[in-house]
């Protein structure tokens, strides 16, 4: 299949602050594209959007909360009032958290869901007269948390999963307008998601349970992201392990139950510690 440019497209990205969200940020404006900017640290923000305009691309910030519906819609009317159109939206806001479900509070379900389920639904719906216009491309960064449940991380979990489905009837609903739907599981990535990930009490654990400098660094989940929106892919499994779990669960779920098990009760700090 023949590469779309991306030059001059306007791409969306939420979660834009930090991390994978950052990474494509500054990947798509090198490759021509106009980005918009969401994130709730406006200081951040401004400081991506620096980067990127001092080596000549073309970005602009919006501060978004996605929990927040109000939000969203202004994101997608700044992004339009500020390039004219969407072609592009990356829906990568997210938060984690890390708890057993025994001894959580409900509030941090209802908090990992805002954000990493309603916020992707909230800026897809908005964006969506834009995309369909364009024939463009709504992207989800999921994880395999929404193929195999985690322990510890009911919450997380039940978002990707949400996410994922969301997006399947999506592209089914939308077989013959020719809009890309796309899902992304990147696997453990470089990033600060696991230290802002909320303990049992909705606090910031503070802390990561993984070497990062270990993980897949942000800029190549980045390179991954956009090659992938070039090629209009559907489904993108960064790791070999994401890859093997989703395959071989398909066949002998009891056992990965055990694998998954056995992997999170050696984390540091494992909630079944």
């Amino acid at each position: 299949m023949k590469q779309q440019s991306l030059k001059d497209k306007v791409v969306v990205i939420t979660g834009a602050s930090s991390g994978i969200g950052k990474a494509c940020a500054i990947s798509f404006a090198g490759q021509g594209a106009k980005v918009m900017l969401a994130a709730r640290d406006e200081i951040k923000l401004s400081l991506t959007v620096n980067e990127i305009t001092s080596k000549g691309g073309i970005a602009a910030a919006c501060r978004t909360d996605v929990s927040c519906e109000a939000d969203c819609r202004q994101l997608i009317s700044a992004a339009i009032s500020q390039f004219g159109s969407v072609h592009v939206l990356i829906n990568n806001a997210g938060i984690s958290m890390r708890a057993l479900f025994a001894d959580v509070d409900l509030k941090v379900l209802r908090q990992v869901m805002d954000i990493n389920f309603w916020g992707t639904v909230y800026c897809t719906k908005y964006a969506m007269p834009e995309l369909l216009k364009n024939q463009g491309s709504v992207v989800g960064i999921s994880s395999i948390a929404g193929y195999k449940g985690l322990p510890g991380r009911t919450g997380y979990s039940s978002a990707k999963f949400a996410m994922n489905g969301f997006f399947e009837a999506l592209r089914i609903e939308n077989l013959k307008t020719n809009l890309h739907v796309m899902i992304v599981c990147p696997g453990y990535t470089a990033s600060n998601i696991r230290n802002t990930a909320l303990n049992k009490d909705g606090r910031p654990q503070g802390e990561s349970p993984f070497d990062e400098r270990k993980l897949m660094p942000a800029e190549k989940v980045a390179e991954y992201i956009v090659r992938g929106i070039m090629k209009r892919q559907r489904t993108i499994v960064l790791t070999d392990q994401g890859k093997l779990t989703i395959l071989v669960n398909k066949f002998f779920p009891t056992f990965i139950d055990r694998m998954v098990y056995n992997v999170v009760s050696k984390e540091k700090n494992s909630p079944f510690t």
